[in-house]
């Protein structure tokens, strides 16, 4: 960001890493750590005392204007931790009513050089970046060049990111297309990921989605498939369930959750 960071944002920023490091749970910290597949950066704050620090520093923030905010979610991104990208986060979301089509540049920088994992992922994209997407619909043309790329948290992004858009009832068949795309890849983290966006979408269209599914359930992964079928009714689930051929016998890669 080309904004720099004055002297009242440092002590904020200062702040904020004394009051995380003042609520540090040890027990917490090991499990957190355990969670993960691949490392991470966590102080060990559960995530309620994270909420609370972030609308507290909140108050101290929200009359800056919409790029120094940014720079300040910058700022918090680029230690890594976890807590801080929590932060960052939900204050971007907080300027979601001043998003402007040019904002999709800096959150894609933001998706690109910041998200390591699946929670990152799915916290940016179903809430800040998501409602960017619904109110800008233009960029989803971007999505399917996310999702055939080599970078496994962009080819979940363009899933999960719809998340948002079809629980309020828009993109519906962007999801079908995204998930074609993505429907046989290897990685277990891209398959959850569009299995839950199917999910999501039937809560709203669980018929449309319920034929989705059945046409394509002898190629789908299993672990996408039972994601897709989650919440749908038992009748329903018993016939997707009937004369299967799912699993896939290849393996996938795996991660612990998500």
């Amino acid at each position: 960001m080309l904004i720099l960071m004055g002297k009242k944002t440092k002590k904020i920023l200062l702040e904020i890493r004394q009051e995380l490091k003042r609520n540090v749970d040890p027990t917490y910290k090991k499990g957190e750590i355990r969670f993960f597949k691949e490392p991470i950066k966590t102080y060990g704050v559960r995530a309620p005392a994270t909420r609370r620090i972030s609308r507290k520093y909140w108050q101290r923030v929200k009359g800056l204007g919409k790029q120094e905010i940014f720079c300040f979610c910058e700022e918090l991104l680029k230690s890594g931790y976890m807590q801080e990208a929590t932060i960052a986060f939900a204050w971007a979301l907080r300027l979601q009513n001043q998003y402007e089509e040019k904002d999709g540049k800096v959150f894609y920088s933001w998706l690109r050089k910041y998200v390591s994992n699946w929670v990152k992922c799915d916290d940016f994209c179903t809430r800040a970046f998501g409602s960017f997407v619904f109110q800008f619909p233009e960029f989803l043309f971007q999505l399917n060049v996310w999702a055939k790329s080599k970078n496994r948290w962009l080819k979940r992004a363009s899933a999960v990111i719809l998340i948002y858009s079809v629980r309020k009832e828009k993109h519906l068949n962007k999801i079908f297309e995204i998930s074609d795309i993505l429907l046989e890849d290897e990685d277990d983290m891209v398959r959850k990921g569009y299995g839950w966006a199917l999910k999501e979408a039937g809560n709203q269209y669980q018929d449309r989605v319920f034929k989705y599914v059945m046409k394509r359930k002898h190629k789908m992964p299993r672990v996408a498939f039972r994601y897709a079928i989650e919440k749908m009714p038992p009748k329903m689930k018993k016939q997707a369930m009937e004369k299967t051929k799912n699993p896939l016998s290849r393996p996938a890669l795996t991660q612990r959750d998500g």
